[in-house]
């Protein structure tokens, strides 16, 4: 057994701190990641933001703390860098409920709609896609779409919610993120009736009828910058239970509450500091596209910059 298993966790950030200016790379988490990860990163924030940003250092390593697609994206854009996922098992259930056989079936059936892909999704259903869209501009990037027929793949309840925004005609694939279908009405209804001036904040992933007790429908990085501008003091936050980390790390003064205990994603939680060290020593488990697919990939992002320039 190697000596750096028995490395505590000061040693490990002291470590990784120190091979991070070897190797000139720039660590990114995602919001939902575990606390100790998100506090080591350099940036933390949305998967498509933490990619466009990363592409604009002059780092040569991008070690993204996140799930494969996310990794995915961030070549996408910087494939001149090395991208390294510390932790190589972690996916997304929502990613892998549509594959490029089952899209090709799809658009068969609706030859005439165009289709819209949220980035939570491979770089092969992107490339198959005529414009990609992020939760934030989803509405926007829908309704700058020439066709009034839209195939939204793959999140069903973030392309419901979007339906509710647009007069064009949403069909949807039956994928969802399995830990937002976690929550319940009653998580939401037991906690206001505690704190009632609390504002109930939820991601557009979650179930119609958990939007339906919302106060605001927003991205992490939209409820970040809702909560900071927002007067209230208390908010019940439904979405993975690591953006709470976040929020309360930029705002201590504030009182967030979590509605369920389901709210936790077992993928996004594989990374350790562990996997961060030996990710950086050994630069272990990089991300790689096939060429034909990253252009075609990079284009339906370029297409969506391009109707919505976003940060």
């Amino acid at each position: 057994m190697s000596l750096d298993a028995f490395l505590d966790d000061e040693e490990l950030i002291s470590r990784i701190g120190e091979l991070r200016k070897k190797r000139n790379a720039v660590i990114l988490a995602h919001s939902y990641e575990r606390p100790e990860i998100q506090d080591i990163a350099d940036y933390v924030g949305d998967s498509l933001e933490l990619s466009r940003l990363a592409a604009r250092t002059d780092a040569d390593v991008i070690v993204f703390c996140s799930v494969h697609f996310m990794a995915e994206t961030a070549k996408i854009l910087s494939p001149q860098k090395i991208v390294l996922l510390p932790a190589a098992e972690a996916g997304c259930p929502l990613a892998d409920m549509i594959t490029p056989t089952q899209l090709e079936a799809e658009k068969e059936k609706h030859p005439g709609a165009g289709v819209v892909a949220y980035v939570n999704c491979s770089a092969e259903i992107k490339a198959m896609a005529d414009v990609c869209c992020t939760t934030a501009n989803a509405v926007q990037v829908v309704e700058a779409m020439p066709q009034d027929d839209i195939l939204f793949v793959p999140d069903q309840y973030l392309g419901r919610w979007v339906q509710t925004q647009t007069k064009k005609n949403i069909i949807l694939w039956a994928g969802c993120c399995p830990t937002h279908q976690r929550m319940k009405v009653k998580d939401i209804l037991d906690l206001k009736k505690e704190y009632p001036a609390a504002v109930v904040v939820v991601h557009p992933e979650s179930n119609g009828d958990i939007c339906d007790q919302a106060d605001a429908i927003l991205s992490t990085s939209q409820m970040l910058r809702y909560c900071q501008a927002s007067p209230a003091s208390t908010f019940i936050i439904g979405t993975e239970m690591g953006m709470l980390h976040r929020l309360r790390r930029a705002m201590p003064e504030k009182t967030f509450l979590q509605p369920s205990k389901g709210l936790i994603c077992p993928n996004m939680k594989m990374t350790q500091l562990e996997d961060v060290y030996e990710s950086l020593k050994e630069l272990r488990h990089p991300i790689e596209i096939p060429e034909p697919i990253r252009l075609k990939a990079l284009k339906a992002l370029d297409v969506m910059l391009a109707a919505v320039p976003t940060k």
